[in-house]
């Protein structure tokens, strides 16, 4: 079943650090990269294992359920990257692992699950009748039905992603969303005083990104709880009808917007993702960077959450979408005035080396030069 959402505690900033605790032994942090033609930093978790950050809230959640002694199998359901991060945490930890996904799930992804020796359950078209499948098996088999986006642990083990950044220090987050589960873990990482201090908390703006037509949980923000069937989207990992519970009412807490982009802007960006700055990102990967296009900021970064793109549809973008050239980079006043001063400093110093050259004897000549013709001859008291 959906999570209780009033017999949750209040997931806090203690909940984040013991994820970050637990997981540290497992997974390395992921890198920053600066996208300077796009003029945002990225935070690449499409090199993370699995090749999503979805990984980081499935094996909390596994870790978490062993630490109170739960050792039921586990089943989830998934659109790919949380069926992949849920098969690899299993294996590591050698627990049963049962997920359900839908079969128009990329090749790429359920080859990746069966790679980890989890059990492969093909049902429905979208992700939301593979949930409904899930929950079905939990309830016959006493399964632990373990919620790809609306569950504590999980939420608590995708905001590890914004405590990796808390030294660089954000003014815009940029945050793809399908149920919210990072959204909702990166906002109470960034906007708790415990972890980011309270000027940074204060500062920091979290912004959630969507595609048109695949926008459920800015609607459910808006009160708008209506179950619409989503568009068909590039970006089939955010592609959720039905939002978290859960991650509504965090988000509708610490959430400061939702950008709505454009297929054609979400295809522009992957491609330019590739060609510009040679990273692979899946659609919902390149989903916080096409809206962060919008967003002004100083130090943005946008969250790459996962690079699992199938190489036929990656072939088929390059061939179809024909991104614009993008614009040549302003300079900034400071930068020209800094190499300006560079350059009087250096001209100063060949002017002077040029000058002492004039005022110091030649060797070939044995003769010194007349006093009164250098200046550079140091008076002598009278």
């Amino acid at each position: 079943m959906d999570c209780d959402v009033a017999s949750l505690a209040q997931i806090s900033a203690a909940d984040l650090l013991a994820a970050q605790a637990r997981l540290r032994r497992y997974l390395d942090p992921t890198p920053l990269h600066h996208a300077e033609r796009f003029g945002c930093w990225l935070k690449l978790e499409n090199l993370q294992r699995t090749g999503s950050y979805k990984v980081r809230g499935a094996l909390n959640a596994l870790l978490a359920a062993r630490e109170r002694g739960d050792h039921r199998t586990v089943i989830a359901a998934s659109a790919g990257n949380h069926a992949q991060g849920l098969a690899w945490a299993a294996y590591r930890l050698g627990v049963n692992v049962i997920t359900v996904m839908p079969r128009c799930a990329p090749q790429t992804k359920i080859a990746g699950v069966a790679h980890w020796g989890a059990t492969v359950r093909l049902h429905g078209d979208t992700y939301d009748e593979a949930k409904a499948f899930a929950i079905e098996l939990a309830d016959q088999h006493d399964y632990r039905l373990l919620s790809a986006f609306d569950d504590p642990d999980v939420i608590a083990g995708q905001g590890t992603v914004a405590l990796e950044l808390a030294a660089f220090a954000p003014d815009v987050m940029l945050v793809p969303i399908g149920g919210g589960g990072l959204a909702a873990g990166v906002a109470i990482a960034l906007k708790s005083e415990l972890l980011s201090g309270s000027a940074a908390a204060k500062r920091v703006r979290v912004i959630g990104a969507q595609v048109e037509g695949v926008d459920s949980m800015a609607r459910a923000l808006r009160g708008d709880r209506r179950l619409i069937e989503p568009a068909a989207t590039l970006a089939d990992g955010v592609r959720v009808k039905d939002p978290g519970r859960l991650t509504e009412r965090v988000l509708s807490t610490l959430l400061d917007d939702v950008v709505i982009v454009r297929e054609a802007e979400l295809r522009e960006t992957l491609v330019r993702l590739a060609l510009e700055e040679h990273i692979i990102a899946e659609g919902a990967g390149a989903l916080a960077l096409a809206a962060g296009r919008r967003i002004a900021g100083k130090r943005k970064c946008a969250v790459v959450s996962g690079g699992n793109l199938d190489a036929g549809v990656l072939a088929r973008l390059l061939s179809e979408v024909r991104p614009r050239a993008p614009r040549r980079p302003r300079r900034r006043a400071r930068e020209a005035l800094g190499r300006d001063t560079a350059v009087e400093a250096d001209i100063y110093k060949l002017a002077n080396l040029s000058f002492d050259s004039a005022a110091q004897p030649a060797r070939t000549h044995t003769a010194s030069p007349s006093p009164q013709h250098s200046d550079a001859t140091e008076e002598l008291p009278a």
